[in-house]
């Protein structure tokens, strides 16, 4: 499978946000990506107080659009996160949508794990606006299974493994993770969430400065089951392309058996 993981500088104009995405999305449909994986938050990175308006319900015009994208190019797409807004509630969800390729929404999945932090000097708390979900996500996209992840997740192996164990074959982990953190922790947590689950991870990526005053790390990158790096973004707005073998998903699987040999009896799992 030849898939493709985007970058992008979004900020707080919500318009040209989807207008790049989109954009960015048909370059990966040109460069022959059966699919496509956005970052995080991609429609607006700002500002708590900008968050109402940014916010949106599913079905919405962005669901629509990477709908409609999808079924254009014969795609499939795994459309980063976005605030999901629910009648009747105050607080937002970070959602993440799999649509198949003729633009049907296959699968929801809520982050698990919101990033309330404090790193050199910043502050971070999504909880001052977003709801946790509850479930974890394990879908397929044409007959692959995926695991959907957001982000902050990365830090939480036993989410992974649960989706490994599940079968998945790839996990992707739409992220716009902070520059303070990415510069010490992506490479190392992209790659051993591969490596230790024997999966594929497509970890798309925002990259720059936002407001207010922040920046994400970037480093868009696609990492094997040996936890080797296929493809990295450069430093900027675009997207990589990797193709996916899965016969050498299967050798490694077989040659190092390791998920299989979890005492999971003793663990208590």
């Amino acid at each position: 499978m030849r898939v493709a993981v985007v970058q992008m500088n979004s900020a707080e104009d919500k318009a040209q946000n989807l207008s790049t995405a989109e954009r960015l999305l048909h370059e990966a449909a040109d460069r022959q990506a059966e699919l496509a994986v956005l970052p995080e938050l991609f429609t607006y990175l700002g500002r708590r107080r900008g968050h109402r308006e940014a916010a949106e319900e599913i079905p919405g015009p962005t669901s629509e659009l990477l709908a409609r994208v999808a079924r254009q190019r014969g795609m499939r797409i795994v459309g980063g996160s976005f605030l999901e807004s629910v009648a009747g509630q105050e607080r937002y969800f970070n959602t993440c949508l799999a649509f198949e390729a003729d633009g049907s929404i296959v699968a929801r999945y809520r982050k698990l794990h919101l990033f309330d932090v404090d790193v050199e000097g910043n502050r971070y708390r999504e909880s001052d606006t977003m709801s946790p979900g509850e479930d974890v996500v394990l879908t397929k996209l044409g007959d692959v299974p995926v695991g959907l992840t957001i982000c902050y997740d990365l830090r939480f192996p036993e989410l992974y493994r649960r989706l490994g164990a599940g079968g998945a074959r790839i996990i992707t982990a739409p992220s716009a993770f902070t520059f303070e953190t990415g510069k010490d922790h992506w490479d190392l947590l992209v790659r051993t969430r591969a490596l230790e689950n024997q999966v594929f991870v497509l970890a798309a990526a925002q990259f720059g400065s936002h407001p207010p005053g922040l920046a994400c790390y970037g480093n868009a990158m696609i990492v094997d089951p040996w936890g080797a790096v296929l493809a990295r973004a450069p430093e900027g707005e675009g997207v990589v392309v990797a193709e996916l073998d899965f016969g050498h998903q299967d050798k490694i699987r077989k040659s190092l058996p390791a998920v299989s040999h979890r005492r999971t009896e003793v663990l208590g799992l």
